[in-house]
């Protein structure tokens, strides 16, 4: 009954630590994770003590314990797989949306809001000019969840080779 129990707690750290900071193992190509291998160790332990503590003979035990192990691996496995391929996977690039300064953007920081459909929370922005709490922006270039923005009311002019003096 120890090897159980030592498997089972084995397998719960593996499924909390890949459930609390993410998955750690990820073999085959995403064929087996740590959440799949936690749960299906943990459901071994536990199944193979259940077994031993009803009077079952240790072959019958183990058996019982070996499938409910990988059954559990095999269903988790397909659950993350599934729910892999549902994320949306490239997030949009806010390049050219337009928005309102939060906060005064500086080049050391400041906030704005965005006016695109997926855009709900406030993001971090730099401008290489400063810009007033309030003004309307355009985004010019992302970097992760942080934005470059400039003024919307210059951002046709902020290239040279646009004017022209004739």
């Amino acid at each position: 009954m120890l090897v159980f129990i030592a498997i089972g707690i084995a397998g719960l750290v593996v499924l909390l630590v890949s459930m609390l900071f993410g998955e750690f193992l990820d073999l085959l190509d995403g064929a087996l994770s740590g959440t799949g291998l936690g749960a299906g160790l943990t459901l071994f332990g536990a199944s193979g003590v259940l077994a031993l503590a009803n009077g079952w003979p240790a072959g019958v035990a183990y058996l019982i314990a070996a499938v409910a192990g990988v059954v559990t691996l095999t269903g988790v496995q397909l659950l993350v797989r599934r729910f892999v391929r549902s994320e949306d996977g490239v997030p949009s690039d806010p390049a050219g949306m337009t928005g309102v300064a939060r906060t005064t953007i500086t080049r050391a920081g400041g906030e704005v809001s965005l006016d695109g459909p997926y855009e709900v929370e406030a993001r971090l922005a730099t401008s290489d000019v400063d810009i007033p709490s309030g003004a309307p922006i355009r985004v010019v270039a992302a970097s992760g969840p942080r934005v470059r923005v400039e003024p919307l009311d210059n951002s046709l002019h902020r290239d040279p080779s646009l004017h022209r003096k004739d």
